[in-house]
Formats: C-alpha cells, sequence, structure tokens
C-alpha cells in the first residue's frame, strides 16, 4: 500500500512537472482584456519570468523559447500585448480586441498592457522568488523602461534588440535612454549583431551592477526568435542567456 501511495504522489509530481500552457485573461489598465500563456512546469516559489514578444506577432513567438525556460527552473507567461498580430499560427488576441474597441495599438500603447501583466503576475504569484521581465524589439525597449521608471518592481530584465522606436509616435528620441539609466536591476542586452547602435547608448546609460549584452560572431537575429533551433547561432544565444540568468 505504501509503495502504491508513493506512486501516486510521484506520478502526480511528473504531471506537474510536464503542464501543459494553459490560457489565462486579465485586464490592462483601461478595461482591455490582455490573453496570456502559462508555461508551468515547477512549485509557484520558481522564479518567473513574463515574455514579450515583437512587433506584429503573439504569444506564440515562444512555444519553443518557454519550455525550455521551464527546463532551466523558470515558470513562465507569455503575453499577447495589443501591438502585435501573429506567429507561429498563434492569433494575437489582445491586438484583435483592441482593433474591435478601435483601440490605438502603437507600440507605446502596450506599456500598459506590460505593467498590468507584471501586477498581475507579482499578485497572483506572489511567493515566486523573482519576477524577471523579457522583451523582444519594441516590448524588450519598453521592459527598460519599466525597470527604470519602477512603477512595479522586478528582479532583473532581459532585452532582445531594444531600441529607441519611438519618436514616431510622438515621444523623446531618448525615451528609453531616459528610463534605462535609472536602472537599478541587473540587465542583459543582445540583438543581432549590425543592431548593436541601436542599443549601446542605453546600454552604457545603465547603471545597474550585474548588467551584460552579448552579440554572436555571425550576423544572428532579431528580436528573442535568434533563440529559435532553426537559426545557426541559437545556441551561442542560449549559452549567453543561461550565463546571465545564473546571476540573478
Amino acid at each position: 500500500m505504501k509503495n502504491v501511495l508513493l506512486l501516486f504522489i510521484l506520478l502526480i509530481i511528473i504531471s506537474f512537472q510536464l503542464s501543459a500552457q494553459e490560457k489565462v485573461i486579465f485586464p490592462s489598465k483601461d478595461g482591455l482584456k490582455i490573453t496570456a500563456e502559462k508555461y508551468f512546469s515547477h512549485p509557484t516559489t520558481a522564479p518567473l519570468i513574463i515574455l514579450f514578444h515583437q512587433a506584429g506577432w503573439s504569444r506564440g513567438e515562444y512555444l519553443e523559447i518557454a519550455p525550455k525556460l521551464n527546463k532551466l527552473g523558470y515558470n513562465c507567461i507569455a503575453i499577447d500585448q495589443r501591438s502585435g498580430g501573429e506567429i507561429n499560427g498563434v492569433i494575437n488576441e489582445t491586438h484583435q480586441r483592441a482593433a474591435a474597441k478601435k483601440l490605438p495599438t502603437q507600440y507605446v500603447d502596450a506599456e500598459k498592457d506590460m505593467i498590468a501583466a507584471i501586477r498581475y503576475t507579482k499578485s497572483k504569484y506572489a511567493m515566486a522568488r523573482k519576477i524577471i521581465v523579457w522583451g523582444s524589439s519594441y516590448s524588450s525597449a519598453l521592459a527598460l523602461k519599466i525597470a527604470g521608471d519602477a512603477r512595479v518592481e522586478v528582479n532583473g530584465v532581459l532585452a532582445f534588440a531594444p531600441g529607441e522606436y519611438f519618436e514616431s509616435m510622438g515621444e523623446s528620441a531618448n525615451f528609453i535612454g531616459e528610463s534605462a539609466q535609472n536602472i537599478m536591476v541587473p540587465t542583459f542586452i543582445t540583438s543581432a549583431k549590425s543592431e548593436k547602435q541601436n542599443w549601446w547608448k542605453i546600454y552604457e546609460s545603465i547603471p545597474a551592477i550585474g548588467k551584460d549584452y552579448f552579440l554572436p560572431k555571425t550576423e544572428g537575429q532579431h528580436g528573442s526568435r535568434a533563440l529559435w533551433e532553426k537559426f545557426p547561432e541559437h545556441k551561442e544565444y542560449w549559452q549567453a542567456v543561461e550565463v546571465f540568468l545564473k546571476t540573478l
């Protein structure tokens, strides 16, 4: 009987560790419903990474990435921001709702969704040891801004191809840099090799102890897709990410 009970408990643990994706919905600041995907394979006390996608895409950017982060010991939540579209067969539901309501969906409009996602995560999973934000392209820039503005506290930032993408939307040419100079948490920046000029000044302005960056030996890729297995440099990017995560 004791062996059967132990086997039952073991099966529950294995089932939990192999847990599949689960869709969740929560409100943004203006009430717009945000769709997200949970990738939880550890107890809720495990460190948690909030994943934000790049322009024109959706939470589907992380279909391949999030399970690998699970294997590294992290729970993940991948978000649909209102500025986006579709990738890997996953439609951005938050964008669809925003369009139906005729709400603005430029990059800068997604900041409120990102802040809402962080607040939701911190409230829902208050026992998580760390909350880490991870952005891709425009959302990586906003992740840096959010960390610098410190309206919501996070424990680290990973930014894949950030830049000053917001001037055409009425923001200053130093919109991200102005906030980045106040970042006090460990920060990691990477991009394609040719994109360094887009973020180097931002990186230099960050005063945080524990900041780091990575550039591939070859051209590399824009945004978080650099980690997809289809791209030749993905192992280099993953190695750099793992090294940084171990410092948090």
